[in-house]
């Protein structure tokens, strides 16, 4: 017989006094940290522990006794529930200077190397309706909340259309109104959602893995250009059709209108058929005066606007004069190698993902870009000493690497190779200052700029400048 899980106390009147990584707070408590989301530093709470090992603790907040001072008001009603905002009752202004410390702390408590001062953190103009792009799931499974359940009232109507519920798979929150993008988003995922209910579609079971709404995908791009991508979890062609002539309809300037059959278990998509039912099967974003096509499975930051400041930075730590020979890993769809390609003599990109390669040549061939050369594969394998002696040693070499940072073999290579340059883009400054700390060997550390592209969370990009010692 298993034994009874012990119950945590309740801690009463405990003093928040932090902001921590992944969107927490935290407090301490008899020598003990206590993570706890939603907090902000100055709260007088008392906190429910939900799990507590030997060095740390998690909890929540069972009760605020007093909010803090620095607290705003949250704007979006399911602050708290969601997830994906987990700093909305922060002022921006605090969020950044958390954002700044949090790459502080890891470049200097992680990479422990010589670093130059780091510059003050170029935050968003906009921090609200930012996103180009949003992911929605359909299901039958409702999330409720628990005054709902509390209330002894029955749900039976149990469809929605909104985000997942953190730590539970099968469930989702359904979403009235969403500040991270264009109005239109909101105005398209409801229309779709009683559209299906007015006609008795059905809704995604997770569990089951069945039923016809699967997921929807919007993307807008600054051009006011528009995709909508629905993916289906049956092959029924008449409702089909029904539901994407009901949106084209509805929405005649949807610049692009696809779907997808995906009867797998998880929801990805990059490995299936998508087909365009309207419109073209790209949308187009522009930057500086070029054109970047976007197709369903492209990758392209989410935020348009930091997205170039982002890129500027890049481009201004290469250093470029004219007359280099420039490597960008982990080139994506080549936004940035085709950025900066006018800037320098040859960029070769590389990225894992095949489709986004062919969208990298894409784009260099719309914007009469001639001196770019993209290879797919991956990394490790792709980027080799043999590679470097085939395609010439680079004179500055940029990453952008995924949140788990640069493989130690791509490490050794670069160091091989000895760029002048190498400029260094990060989603997770933890991973970053591991990285630095093995290129330490033969590059010191000369510019450091965090970029917040994603206000009202706790993620942060940075952009490292290195030179050889």
């Amino acid at each position: 017989m298993s034994r009874k899980r012990k119950e945590l106390p309740i801690l009463e009147n405990i003093e928040i006094t932090d902001v921590a990584a992944e969107g927490n707070a935290l407090a301490k408590v008899d020598g003990m940290v206590v993570f706890i989301p939603y907090g902000a530093p100055g709260d007088i709470a008392d906190i429910k522990l939900l799990k507590k090992k030997k060095s740390y603790a998690e909890g929540r907040i069972a009760q605020l006794c007093r909010p803090s001072s620095v607290r705003v008001e949250p704007r979006c009603s399911h602050f708290g529930v969601c997830g994906g905002c987990k700093w909305q009752h922060l002022p921006y202004e605090l969020q950044l200077k958390c954002k700044q410390q949090q790459v502080v702390d890891a470049l200097t408590r992680i990479a422990k190397i010589e670093l130059p001062p780091i510059y003050n953190i170029i935050g968003s103009d906009n921090i609200w309706c930012y996103r180009n792009k949003m992911e929605y799931t359909f299901s039958n499974k409702k999330w409720l909340t628990f005054e709902q359940l509390a209330s002894g009232e029955d749900f039976p109507d149990r469809d929605a259309a909104g985000f997942h519920i953190p730590g539970a798979f099968d469930k989702v929150l359904d979403i009235d109104k969403c500040y991270l993008q264009d109005h239109l988003g909101d105005e398209i995922r409801l229309f779709i959602k009683n559209y299906a209910k007015t006609n008795g579609f059905s809704f995604f079971d997770l569990k089951n893995q069945n039923g016809l709404l699967r997921t929807l995908m919007i993307r807008i791009t600054s051009t006011g250009e528009t995709m909508v991508v629905l993916s289906f979890g049956e092959d029924s062609p008449a409702e089909i059709s029904s539901v994407l002539t009901a949106i084209k309809d509805k929405f005649p300037f949807i610049t692009s209108l696809m779907y997808v059959i995906n009867t797998k278990p998880n929801d990805t998509i990059s490995d299936l058929d998508i087909k365009t039912f309207y419109g073209k099967p790209y949308i187009e974003e522009q930057m500086e005066g070029l054109t970047f096509r976007i197709g369903p499975k492209s990758f392209y930051q989410t935020n348009s606007n930091q997205a170039y400041k982002l890129y500027s930075t890049v481009r201004e730590f290469a250093g470029l004069k004219g007359d280099e020979l420039v490597y960008d890993l982990y080139t994506g769809t080549g936004t940035i190698a085709n950025f900066v390609a006018k800037r320098c003599k040859k960029v070769i990109g590389i990225e894992y993902v095949a489709d986004a390669i062919e969208d990298a040549k894409i784009n260099s061939q719309v914007n009469g870009i001639e001196n770019t050369l993209f290879y797919a594969g991956d990394m490790k394998n792709v980027l080799t000493d043999d590679f470097v002696e085939k395609n010439g040693r680079p004179d500055v070499i940029i990453v952008d690497p995924p949140r788990a940072g640069m493989h130690t073999d791509v490490v050794d290579v670069i160091l091989n190779a000895s760029p002048e340059r190498i400029v260094y883009v990060s989603c997770n400054p933890a991973t970053q200052a591991r990285d630095l700390a093995l290129l330490d060997a033969k590059y010191k550390v000369v510019s450091i700029q965090p970029v917040d592209m994603f206000p009202h969370t706790a993620h942060v990009e940075n952009v490292v400048s290195l030179t050889l010692k």
